[in-house]
């Protein structure tokens, strides 16, 4: 990584981490999905810190943004946008929906309905939306990063498997410990630092750190490891759903990000061991009999976790 690529890096985490305290583990890992131009996951019960990592990532480099709030009501082309008719052309006209932005944070969207959900999905996978026989591309970068609420909780409709295979990872912020909790206490008493985040890249910088990952080195042996970690997923009889291909392809680039933000040309196992879990966890489905009186999230982390330590790690 060049010094000039390194201190951009640098900047943005520091920038994050000034409004988000103490979460420096899912500040990396939302970078790394950036980075990897995948999107991300954040579910948590409220009050966490997850739309303020959503906001302090945007505001720390120079892109366009915009938050849309998933309600039981909203409709996909709340979201896409709507074709309306001018009467002085005697044409219609696309108004752009709010998906039309670098980063777009998708709010509580688990509580809308299916239908508006899966409207995402040609976004999120092709970078572009079809409306009216026309297809209209999307800005680069374009970043998703959706928060929900978990599924145990009322009013929340379940994201479908194809759905969630649309993300490159699912992480969840947990509480802050005591000593980081009574710090952001004290750092709260004077304004909220989210308002004064100013940008420290732009959207160039971005791009250049998305194409520089994917020339991030992966040996043949790491290919190696990480398709025994995905067989034994779909071998398990512990899940009845194991990890897709798009899945794998997804672990390789988060790797590659990783290796990137520490300043590597190359890949070790310790960024597909690292990684494995938050890539892949909403990729699989326990079986109901291994599922027990644990959350469903929590049952498939406790596979995966066993899985990936039972793969022997390449030398």
């Amino acid at each position: 990584m060049q010094a000039a690529t390194a201190q951009v890096v640098s900047q943005l985490r520091r920038s994050i981490a000034r409004a988000i305290y103490g979460k420096e583990e899912a500040i990396q890992l939302a970078l790394i999905a950036l980075l990897a131009r995948g999107h991300l996951l954040i579910e948590d019960v409220p009050g966490v810190g997850k739309t303020t990592l959503a906001q302090a990532l945007a505001k720390s480099f120079h892109c366009t943004f915009q938050r849309i709030q998933f309600t039981s009501d909203l409709l996909p082309s709340d979201v896409l946008g709507v074709s309306v008719y001018n009467p002085e052309s005697r044409e219609f006209e696309f108004r752009p929906g709010p998906i039309f932005a670098n980063v777009v944070l998708a709010d509580e969207i688990n509580r809308t309905t299916p239908r508006t959900q899966s409207a995402l999905l040609e976004a999120m996978n092709e970078a572009q939306v079809s409306m009216d026989g026309r297809t209209q591309l999307l800005p680069q970068p374009f970043f998703v990063i959706a928060t929900q609420n978990p599924v145990e909780h009322h009013g929340t409709y379940p994201l479908p498997e194809s759905q969630l295979d649309r993300f490159l990872m699912r992480i969840k912020m947990g509480y802050p410990s005591h000593d980081t909790e009574r710090e952001i206490l004290r750092k709260r008493i004077g304004d909220d630092p989210l308002h004064s985040l100013e940008p420290v890249a732009d959207l160039g910088d971005v791009l250049s750190m998305q194409s520089a990952v994917a020339h991030v080195k992966v040996d043949s042996s790491l290919h190696d490891y990480a398709l025994e970690i995905v067989n034994r997923t779909r071998k398990s009889d512990q899940l009845t759903l194991g990890v897709s291909p798009r899945g794998t392809l997804m672990l390789q680039r988060a790797a590659q990000a990783r290796a990137f933000l520490d300043g590597r040309e190359y890949c070790l196992p310790d960024d597909f061991k690292h990684l494995a879990i938050p890539v892949f966890s909403h990729r699989v489905v326990a079986s109901a009999r291994h599922a027990s009186l644990q959350k469903k999230s929590e049952t498939t982390e406790s596979v995966l976790h066993d899985i990936v330590e039972s793969v022997p790690v390449p030398l």
